[in-house]
């Protein structure tokens, strides 16, 4: 009995390792931009949610479907964008995969989570195009971060400055001089009003997660676990973290400036 629980412990641990940061940021871009959108339809109604679903649903669906294709799912049909449904469905990718393959399975999991990564990726595109000495400061925190080798109090301090100054220089008084940047933060926010995962993303992603878990169960069960504790893994969350960070820097902006506009209109 205590080998199982010991087991099932060390499954969950290390699965949370791999996904935690994802998950926890996935929820935190949720609230934001849920709240965003009821700001941005009380203030200035259906057709805010349409202007920034233009750019930012096309790009969540093409994450869904990169990654759907990457792990060898087919795809039925895609819809890029429409007019909100009766469900408020702006987009969709159907696929399927074959049950029989762990590969495909596992892949729910990343499926699910892809548009997250799909518009941070995106959105460092247009930094790199649109205020490349921002774009700069972020690789080199991004870059610097990855030389830590243990977590502690200063190493959590020094990271939480490094991203304040990164902060700062989005919106920093050159930037504002730059008309580029008002292209880059209308876009950004477009892609952040639709950054979050919907109810569907997050069951397919939870399938994924199940099958992971499982595996990782098996693995430990035959001995062969890897240290999850190790110098890579921790690369791996701060290499995470630092993309997720961008994301919940613009989608918090996205925010701030929808809850202006709603308060603005009453």
């Amino acid at each position: 009995m205590d080998f199982f629980i010991n087991l099932i412990l060390r499954a969950s641990v290390e699965t949370l390792y791999l996904t935690g940061m994802i998950i926890v940021f996935g929820l935190l871009l949720g609230v934001l931009r849920n709240n965003s959108i009821k700001n941005f339809h009380k203030s200035l109604g259906m057709k805010a949610i349409m202007i920034t679903g233009v750019i930012g649903v096309p790009i969540h669906e093409l994450s869904h479907a990169v990654l759907s294709l990457a792990f060898r799912h087919d795809i039925r049909r895609i819809k890029l964008f429409q007019k909100p449904d009766s469900n408020g469905v702006m987009g969709y990718v159907d696929h399927s995969y074959n049950p029989n393959s762990l590969y495909q399975q596992i892949g729910n999991f990343f499926i699910g989570v892809a548009p997250i990564f799909g518009g941070v990726i995106t959105i460092i595109a247009l930094m790199y195009l649109a205020i490349p000495s921002t774009y700069n400061k972020f690789i080199s925190v991004l870059f610097n971060s990855l030389h830590i080798t243990k977590i502690g109090k200063v190493t959590i301090e020094g990271l939480i400055n490094s991203y304040g100054m990164l902060i700062k220089s989005i919106f920093s008084a050159e930037n504002f001089k730059n008309p580029y940047f008002y292209l880059f933060l209308i876009l950004s926010i477009c892609i952040a009003s639709h950054i979050s995962l919907s109810m569907a993303d997050i069951k397919g992603a939870s399938r994924g997660l199940i099958v992971m878990f499982l595996l990782l169960v098996v693995i430990n069960a035959f001995g062969l676990s890897i240290d999850f504790m190790d110098t890579a893994i921790l690369k791996y969350n701060i290499l995470i973290t630092g993309m997720l960070v961008i994301a919940l820097i613009l989608s918090a902006t996205t925010f701030i400036i929808s809850l202006i506009l709603s308060i603005i209109k009453r």
